[in-house]
């Protein structure tokens, strides 16, 4: 969105949707989602504030998950966290939940590069806690977190599968509403990744197709 554009009750029921949780405080909502450049320009609030919280309950989100899940140590657990909470990591989520197109901004693009898109991931995070709750954002969280993608999940996959004779990975990509859904199948099971380009789904199917073939210790 820019200046331009008005806030609407339909541009809010968008975006819950996107996020997969109904506010009930709709100018919270609105707020997540105002960067700094059209507040100056239009008056009313901003989510810098927002972004400053959700970094704290992310962060204790993630190390309770971790504490919970993982019996590694403190050295293993706080580098688990920084693959979790990391730019990189909140970038990839804000693209799987295709956030940044609802953001109300003034100017030009440039407004709005660097950081901006984990910074709205994390007021995003913020709003829904003080909305709705812990639980809520575990929610939010398990749908579009996930670590950093440091390695290139489609090689590893393709390595994965070629181990078995005449078995390739099969990619299957459609797009909805402006965003890509990716199916990925091989060895009789399938995964489904989803994002806002093609590459970024194909990533992401791959990647949940390769822990799947892991964890069923399928080498």
């Amino acid at each position: 969105m820019n200046s331009g554009e008005e806030w609407s009750e339909e541009t809010a029921a968008q975006v819950e949707e996107a996020i997969g949780y109904r506010f009930r405080d709709k100018e919270l909502l609105k707020t997540c989602f105002t960067h700094t450049s059209y507040a100056n320009l239009g008056g009313g609030g901003h989510n810098e504030r927002l972004e400053f919280l959700g970094d704290a309950v992310l962060e204790l989100c993630v190390s309770e998950e971790l504490f919970q899940r993982s019996g590694g140590d403190e050295g293993k657990l706080t580098e688990l966290r920084k693959q979790y909470v990391s730019r990189s990591a909140l970038e990839c989520a804000e693209k799987r939940a295709g956030l940044m197109r609802f953001l109300r901004y003034s100017g030009g693009k440039s407004n709005v590069s660097g950081k901006t898109p984990s910074n709205l991931f994390e007021a995003v995070v913020a709003g829904i806690y003080l909305d709705g709750g812990m639980g809520e954002v575990k929610k939010f969280l398990s749908r579009y977190l996930a670590e950093t993608q440091t390695e290139n999940y489609k090689s590893l996959l393709q390595e994965l599968v070629q181990k078995h004779p005449n078995s390739f990975p099969e990619y299957r990509v459609k797009e909805k509403d402006g965003r890509f859904i990716c199916t990925v199948s091989a060895l009789g099971q399938s995964a489904e990744g989803g994002g806002e380009s093609k590459k970024t789904a194909e990533t992401a199917a791959a990647q949940a197709l390769y822990h799947k073939l892991r964890k069923r210790k399928i080498q």
